[in-house]
């Protein structure tokens, strides 16, 4: 499945879309479905703590500053778009990518 994240090369900046679970029992990047990040945080939805914990876990996950990372649709729903800034889409795709292999269990 591929993501539905789209660049803007002339401000080196890709946005993804972010399906978000606030009130869970750990902070993780869930899946991929259907182009859209499924992401947990324990933090709950009262004055913008869960969507600080979920750029929190973005920036840790990305090794990227906090300050690299925004909200730019979805403040105060659960569907949200995130832009980072200074990530190329091909860097945004391999960390997500190794970032949901290393959450899945080896098949054998």
């Amino acid at each position: 499945m591929r993501a539905q994240w789209q660049a803007d090369m002339a401000e080196n900046r890709a946005t993804v879309q972010i399906h978000l679970r606030p009130g869970a029992k750990r902070n993780e990047v869930v899946s991929l479905r259907d182009g859209v990040l499924w992401v947990r945080v324990t933090a709950p939805p009262l004055r913008g703590q869960a969507n600080s914990a979920l750029l929190a876990l973005m920036a840790e996950l990305l090794a990227i500053p906090k300050s690299a990372i925004a909200i730019t649709r979805g403040y105060v729903s659960r569907h949200k778009v995130i832009a980072i800034q200074g990530l190329s889409p091909e860097n945004l795709k391999e960390r997500l990518d190794q970032a949901l292999s290393r959450k899945q269990p080896s098949q054998g």
